[in-house]
């Protein structure tokens, strides 16, 4: 953590291996989303709290999953169909 308590670079160490994972993802100011099999995403989360280890003595995760077999490309797809109702809606 910086004097100004920035945590951009730990996260910027973590968020370089959701991108390289080559896993559909996205970053926003708070949150990471990344999507695919259950293993392959853990695998990247675990070595991306591994990256971050470097910058402190303590790591907070919070996760969320959104199980549903058989659907691929939700990560976009959940984000139009929103779009698409809130289009309608007007």
């Amino acid at each position: 953590m910086n004097e100004d308590g920035s945590v951009s670079a730990a996260v910027a160490a973590a968020v370089r291996v959701v991108r390289e994972s080559g896993l559909p993802n996205r970053t926003s100011s708070m949150f990471t989303e990344i999507e695919g099999e259950w293993d392959e995403v853990f695998d990247v989360v675990k070595r991306a709290t591994e990256a971050v280890a470097p910058f402190g003595s303590r790591i907070s995760l919070v996760m969320k999953a959104d199980i549903r077999p058989g659907h691929v490309g939700e990560i976009d797809g959940k984000l139009e169909r929103l779009e698409r109702a809130i289009d309608a809606a007007e």
